[in-house]
């Protein structure tokens, strides 16, 4: 029996006034765009949702990532108002604003990368990937870019061809950016890599005198939230200096506190060239960047990367507040926190589910991987679909991930209290329960 203090759930899904809505959007919504929860939002704040119908949700997906620092948070809204009452709109390369330039200093204070350092900001994730390897190939003169196994970057041409995942993210949308190579990952649940094997395949792949950037995930996201051997990112930070190229990390989705550090990196002994961050920097707005070492980020020609809205003052207002509130109420050790807690829930459940392969993650990233049986280790995504729907039909929004799409994932908002991730995880175990008989 779950005991509720903060869902609700006392229409079907969807209840009336979303399924009107949802009867719309079938008519005039472009068909792809697909849509994960059964309801439409109407209000929310920290860790909860309300739709329409007055239906109330546990969320343990932080807007995919994006609300490290909860939905609406107060903060955030307040410069909000602000700078409404100010200016929207200039494109900052043609009538610059300050707090573009304030929180490219507030941001480069928290890149934990030795010696000057720079940032430039824009719309997306993709967007950020894609002008990390235009800045790479600026300052490297090369052409080749290095991906790895299990990796997402984007949905943009090179940030889809950088991805790993064929369908949907690439599936009737070919050809694809040339000079892409890919490499092995340390998939420690399937796959044993050794350094040598890495190196080995660059070798094999393309002329290292070419590579002009490696980008990899510190922790992978939409790949099925693998952490890496203690080895792993040292190693490429090796092969970067062995052979020139630049390394650049791709924080969209572990980035910003969500680890329990400000950068997922920094749990690693390594340090990269270039950073691309976005998702819970702009606290749900539309907001990536690039941050790196001052002489990389300064080598391509002037005006050659921008767009009219990168950095957009209402975005570039929040996420100076998100820096601000991570600093000041504690929302990294409250990651480690949060993150423990799940992982308590989540081992609690593998003592009486077998299906539960393997368990991992960091911070408060934490996926739990899901199999036909421990000893085959055969990924069962028809389980990992039927326990994420009946969650989200009790109440709890739990997103999946993974190659194989059998992964169960937590990207909550940090700020989410120990009764809320209790109750979330009651609804899980009720979903479990369900979903097996």
């Amino acid at each position: 029996m779950i005991e509720r203090r903060f869902t609700r759930i006392q229409t079907e899904l969807p209840g009336p006034q979303s399924a009107a809505v949802f009867d719309t959007k079938a008519k005039y919504v472009a068909a792809p765009l697909e849509t994960y929860a059964p309801f439409i939002v109407k209000r929310s704040e920290g860790a909860i949702i309300e739709d329409l119908d007055g239906n109330r949700f546990l969320d343990f997906s932080g807007g995919w990532g994006c609300l490290a620092v909860g939905q609406r948070h107060a903060r955030v809204v307040e410069a909000l108002k602000d700078q409404i009452d100010g200016y929207l709109h200039t494109d900052f390369t043609a009538v610059p604003y300050a707090p573009f330039i304030k929180l490219a200093e507030v941001l480069c204070e928290h890149t934990a990368i030795d010696g000057p350092k720079k940032a430039a900001f824009f719309n997306s994730g993709a967007e950020s990937v894609e002008n990390a390897v235009k800045i790479a190939r600026a300052y490297t003169k090369r052409k080749a870019v290095l991906v790895f196994e299990n990796a997402f970057h984007g949905r943009t041409l090179l940030a889809m061809t950088m991805t790993h995942k064929a369908k949907p993210y690439k599936y009737g949308f070919g050809p694809f950016a040339p000079d892409v190579y890919r490499l092995p990952y340390p998939y420690e649940y399937r796959k044993s890599v050794t350094a040598e094997d890495i190196e080995h395949a660059l070798l094999s792949l393309v002329d290292p005198s070419e590579v002009a950037a490696m980008v990899i995930e510190p922790v992978v996201g939409e790949g099925g939230f693998l952490v890496p051997p203690t080895w792993f990112l040292p190693a490429l930070r090796s092969l970067a200096d062995k052979y020139g190229f630049v390394l650049v990390f791709d924080e969209v989705q572990s980035g910003i506190g969500r680890t329990g550090k400000f950068f997922a990196f920094e749990h690693f002994d390594v340090q990269p060239d270039l950073i691309c961050v976005a998702k819970s920097l702009g606290s749900g707005l539309p907001l990536s960047g690039v941050v790196g070492k001052a002489e990389i980020m300064d080598a391509p020609i002037g005006s050659a990367i921008g767009g009219t809205y990168a950095g957009n003052p209402l975005a570039c207002r929040a996420a100076i507040e998100v820096i601000r509130s991570l600093d000041e109420e504690n929302l990294l050790e409250q990651a480690t926190r949060v993150g423990d807690r799940v992982r308590s829930h989540f081992e609690r459940l593998a003592e009486t589910y077998d299906v539960i392969g393997d368990i991992r993650g960091l911070g408060a990233m934490i996926g739990m991987e899901l199999v036909t049986d421990r000893t085959s280790k055969t990924p069962n995504k028809e389980l990992t679909g039927k326990i994420a729907n009946a969650a989200l039909n009790l109440g709890a929004i739990f997103p999946t991930a993974g190659l194989r799409g059998n992964v169960l994932r937590v990207l909550v908002s940090l700020v989410i209290s120990d009764e809320q991730i209790d109750e979330g995880m009651a609804i899980l175990e009720a979903a479990f329960e369900q979903a097996l008989g």
